[in-house]
């Protein structure tokens, strides 16, 4: 058994390049970057940001959703599969490409707010949970009164601490 599972989220470095075939497929390509952050060291040494690009490719529907929707600088998230190719150079040197071909792709920019317009055509923003707790915001949840509940009473044979 294996398993060939990749899960990115990062900014999109070019807008997507798409080609339609004769049968009506489509392909989209297009680079990702994926950053971990830098930080300093207690002992004062500076690890610098570190950045990663990943060659995209989606097939088919996912292909026009991206031509539609997805610009550069897009903030995605991308699962897909890595896949490896080969190619000869003009050179005749053999060439290698890794790449992830994608199975699920989900847009998490936001319109921005006050904007009329936009560079691209709307897509659904996504549901938010209608409860109460959720529409609390995070200020006052932590300025909230404490919740008196009951000692929770420890049972004769409970070897836990609490």
């Amino acid at each position: 058994m294996s398993v060939n599972k990749v899960i990115l989220l990062g900014n999109v470095g070019k807008d997507p390049e798409v080609r339609y075939y004769d049968n009506g497929g489509a392909v989209a390509n297009f680079s990702l970057a994926t950053t971990d952050r830098g930080y300093t060291a207690t002992n004062g040494t500076v690890v610098p940001d570190r950045t990663e690009w990943h060659n995209i490719v989606l097939w088919r529907g996912l292909a026009e959703i991206a031509e539609k929707y997805v610009r550069k600088g897009s903030k995605l998230y991308i699962e897909g599969r890595i896949r490896t190719r080969s190619y000869d150079d003009q050179q005749g040197n053999k060439r290698y490409v890794t790449e992830v071909w994608g199975d699920n792709m989900e847009l998490l920019d936001r319109k921005p707010e006050g904007s009329t317009q936009s560079t691209r055509p709307p897509f659904p923003e996504p549901p938010v949970a209608s409860t109460a707790a959720s529409t609390t915001p995070v200020a006052n949840m932590q300025s909230a009164e404490p919740v008196n509940n009951p000692p929770i009473e420890k049972a004769e044979n409970d070897d836990l601490p609490f």
